[in-house]
């Protein structure tokens, strides 16, 4: 059942002097800026307003999350800190001698609610920034970078090997859970072992004089590991029918428990079968495409993005659009899978700007990769009046002297500053690294982080 305040008052509020009871002016500030009913519009539909268990108050956390992302804190840390401040026991809303909310408890809102909620927070969060008259977007720049997923540098040989033993373990609890018990499965786990050590010792004499030799045995244990997965996989499509089966006959805990491990098995199959696919295809001396590559198990959405940075060629996660103004408030963010060209994504980021601020800005300014004609009449069209953005390639005469004009190269100095702002979102906001798998846990991930970046620099702006 949804709870959106909570108004409980405890005596200690009435005797501590009010020195103790004094939050930091910037916590104060975003306190005063969350106290507004639009923020809790959003949660309205995942819970029932008369039935079910008490939530806990929608206004403690949002002020939990924004906490957490503010000082990079995981959810263990920022509740064991709560408990032990008074001032950020006083800007959650929660009571001198109240109890802090279970770390689990956060987790199971945030994953429950997805990227809708948080969409629509920034979206009441910009509104009332519009209202206020505090946001200005006269003038603004987009820039893209890449928010790499929680994994590790892939090799086709690793994810072959972790794929055999995800689904040995994920069958061991179908299994136990006594779904398809005399469905035969064998362990191949430690010939998979066995084979991924025998790569390694071979690439760590990369140097010596068989090189060619070693790089030979690498491609040929690299196809047997592939073979290893096939079977594995072959022999893993039985037992996922008979516990399907068996899942309509389950009733109680067990059968949650059983749901789980099956839809877990579906999921690691469908990989292991691109991962085989892209394995065998690479054996075969064809690339395969980075649109459809599987980088990950646990995080089957993330994908191979190619930047051209020095010392990181090749990053693995989402491809990300930052559009911010004057002020340095985020005013449009995306974030999708793969590598999506960057100019188709301008004129639509723009739109929304110009429907949440009830105006198109007047200028807009992105780098060369934006840089093609139909993005800038598009723009135009939009009704933006002024739009720098060097062209791709080698440009005429005509061009070469458009962007010459001192106010073209002003507007193109100043959007190097979005390069700025990105590294801050990164340092400051958890855009670094998402800890959520997958495409909708990345768009909540940086969601929450906007969200909070956006709460100080409109808060300020207010006060």
């Amino acid at each position: 059942m949804l709870r959106t305040r909570n108004d409980q008052l405890t005596l200690w509020e009435s005797v501590l002097p009010p020195e103790v009871l004094r939050m930091p002016a910037e916590l104060a500030r975003v306190d005063a800026l969350l106290d507004d009913e639009r923020f809790f519009a959003p949660f309205r539909a995942y819970f029932d307003a008369r039935f079910g268990r008490l939530s806990i108050p929608v206004e403690t956390y949002l002020r939990l999350m924004s906490l957490k992302v503010r000082y990079r804190l995981g959810y263990e840390s920022l509740c064991a800190e709560v408990t032990n401040s008074i001032g950020w026991r006083l800007f959650c809303r929660i009571g001198i001698d109240g109890r802090v909310p279970h770390p689990s408890t956060l987790m199971k809102i945030t994953t429950r609610c997805g990227s809708e909620v948080i969409d629509q927070l920034n979206e009441a969060l910009l509104a009332k920034a519009a209202e206020d008259k505090v946001l200005r977007t006269g003038r603004v720049r987009a820039d893209t970078t890449v928010v790499a997923a929680d994994v590790q540098r892939p090799t086709d040989s690793g994810l072959l090997a972790k794929a055999i033993g995800a689904m040995n373990r994920q069958i061991g609890r179908i299994k136990t859970a006594g779904a398809a018990a005399r469905t035969p499965w064998r362990d191949r786990t430690r010939a998979a072992g066995r084979r991924a050590r025998q790569i390694n010792s071979r690439l760590r004499l990369r140097q010596a004089q068989n090189r060619e030799e070693n790089q030979a045995a690498v491609l040929r244990i690299t196809g047997e590991l592939a073979d290893l997965a096939a079977q594995a996989a072959r022999d893993a499509i039985p037992v996922l029918r008979n516990a399907r089966r068996a899942l309509a006959k389950t009733t109680g805990r067990r059968a949650g428990q059983l749901r789980r491990a099956v839809n877990e098995l579906a999921i690691t199959l469908q990989c292991t079968t691109t991962v085989i696919a892209q394995t065998r295809s690479r054996l075969a001396g064809v690339m395969p495409d980075s649109a459809t590559r599987v980088v990950s198990l646990h995080d089957p959405d993330a994908r191979p993005i190619r930047r051209g940075r020095l010392g990181h060629p090749t990053e693995f996660g989402y491809k990300a659009q930052v559009v911010d103004n004057d002020d340095g408030v985020i005013v449009d963010h995306t974030i999708e899978a793969g590598n999506p060209a960057d100019a188709p994504q301008l004129a639509p980021a723009i739109a929304r700007i110009t429907r949440r601020a009830g105006r198109p800005p007047r200028a807009v300014t992105a780098d060369r990769g934006y840089g093609e004609a139909r993005v800038e009449a598009a723009l135009h069209e939009l009704g933006v009046r002024t739009v720098a953005i060097p062209r791709k390639g080698s440009p005429g005469p005509a061009r070469r002297a458009t962007e010459h004009r001192r106010p073209f190269r002003d507007l193109v100095k100043w959007r190097t500053g979005c390069e700025g702002r990105i590294a801050h979102l990164k340092r400051r906001s958890g855009w670094d690294r998402t800890m959520l798998d997958g495409l909708t846990g990345a768009r909540i991930w940086c969601g929450h982080g906007v969200f909070a970046h956006n709460l100080t620099k409109i808060s300020a702006l207010s006060g």
